[in-house]
């Protein structure tokens, strides 16, 4: 562990992007004992940093005497503020391509065999859903010649399990795969992208207090729920300022918290954090207020480039939407912004395009590639001004915003419908289960 240790006192940066070219990317050599045999052989540690994936620590060994080899991969970035559930519908052999990066806090679920992978029982992988299917006949069969010794009728269920495992592979009938992650850390391609994926289906839970014990979180020092009128007004005019780490470089950074008031909507709070380590700048916003009673879709018609400085405020349950590229953006995938429409438009550029793992190395295809370079194309001409669309920013929570630039008169651009939210919007934000009178009942 002295190379990492003599890396890190450097100065430099302990993860590096992966790149080929990289000559100072070296993997670290470790000795150690094969499980296998017992003799000594070979693990080779890697830090890297992969898009949608923060850093992770990709770990190789094997065995010179036995040939016995594994590959691991771990998660060293933070824990994400939600977990994460993809629901993937399986309707063809196409399908068993898509690449899966699973977390060791992940549970794998097939409803249709009624069969679940508990968390902490595998280790983390970057690999296809068929990668996992074969992962999980593998784990099955493990130790049954044992078992066709004392258990045979145990052995010949798992026997009978495992065929029915194998032939999903065969995609003869649609089935149900569920990942759910309450680290927040697994990933599901999708590979229509940038357009919606209608076979599958990604949300954003809260953890419980047994999950985040699990993840080893546990509550601190709160702030105090109820403040004072005058503690409140106090907050207005002061920036509160924090420790906390930076999401790129994981070094410890401080930051700034401050509620504001926008004109003719609401008041919100802007937190924003700058890291010293890396220049890693980010900025998130979060309501001051309580959910609205009703949703809340924004459209605004975009005519010319004058309307990229339009003042915008997307909290964290929004949905983007554009229809004339057939563009959507579910809600928290670009997270609370309080920024300008030139600002959004380049962060959804940078998500799907600039930083979008499956564009380089093994996993690029030309088709891929090239689709979704066109759509970054299409982004920089609507900044541009050079293309007629709508922008419609769609939140169940009411909290999101675009600028009036005709304020107080009504803006013939923009265009603000509310709606009564559906129960499954309700159940996402966690007010169908919410108890607001009769606590003693």
């Amino acid at each position: 562990m002295s190379i990492i240790h003599e890396e890190s006192v450097r100065g430099g940066s302990m993860f590096r992007d992966i790149n080929a070219d990289d000559e100072d990317s070296q993997p670290t050599e470790i000795e150690s004992m094969c499980m296998n045999c017992h003799e000594d052989g070979m693990t080779r540690l890697l830090l890297s940093k992969i898009p949608f994936f923060k850093e992770v620590i990709v770990s190789s060994f094997r065995c010179d005497h036995c040939h016995w080899s594994n590959t691991e991969i771990q998660s060293a970035g933070r824990i994400q503020d939600q977990g994460i559930r993809y629901t993937v519908k399986i309707r063809s052999k196409q399908d068993l391509d898509r690449e899966v990066v699973r977390s060791d806090s992940a549970i794998t679920k097939i409803p249709e065999l009624d069969f679940e992978v508990p968390a902490y029982t595998q280790k983390g992988s970057l690999s296809t859903i068929e990668g996992l299917l074969d992962r999980a006949v593998a784990a099955l069969q493990q130790d049954q010649a044992v078992r066709r010794a004392e258990f045979p009728d145990l052995a010949l269920q798992i026997d009978e399990f495992v065929h029915k495992l194998q032939k999903l592979k065969h995609v003869e009938e649609e089935f149900t795969l569920i990942i759910e992650d309450p680290s927040g850390n697994s990933f599901v391609e999708n590979p229509v992208a940038p357009q919606k994926d209608e076979a599958m289906t990604v949300t954003h839970f809260t953890r419980t207090v047994d999950q985040d014990a699990q993840l080893g979180l546990y509550p601190e020092n709160q702030l105090e729920e109820e403040k004072t009128e005058n503690n409140l007004e106090a907050m207005r005019g002061e920036v509160l300022k924090f420790k906390t780490n930076c999401p790129e470089c994981n070094v410890p950074a401080s930051t700034n918290m401050k509620l504001v008031q926008i004109p003719h909507f609401k008041e919100v709070i802007i937190m924003a954090t700058n890291c010293d380590d890396c220049g890693h700048r980010t900025n998130e916003v979060k309501s001051g207020g309580a959910t609205e009673a009703l949703g809340t879709k924004i459209t605004l018609h975009v005519t010319d480039a004058s309307d990229m400085s339009r003042d915008l405020l997307k909290s964290e349950t929004c949905g983007i939407l554009i229809p004339e590229l057939e563009f959507e953006l579910g809600m928290a995938a670009v997270g609370g912004k309080f920024t300008t429409l030139e600002g959004l438009l380049t962060n959804i550029k940078d998500l799907i395009v600039s930083k979008n793992p499956f564009l380089c190395g093994d996993s690029s295809t030309s088709d891929r590639s090239e689709k979704l370079q066109q759509f970054g194309a299409k982004i920089d001409r609507i900044m541009a001004g050079e293309m007629d669309v709508h922008i419609i920013l769609d939140d169940p929570a009411g909290n999101s915003y675009i600028q009036n630039v005709y304020a107080p008169d009504p803006d013939p651009e923009l265009t603000i419908e509310k709606y009564t939210r559906t129960y499954e919007q309700n159940e996402d934000l966690g007010l169908n289960d919410m108890k607001t009178e009769g606590y003693a009942e």
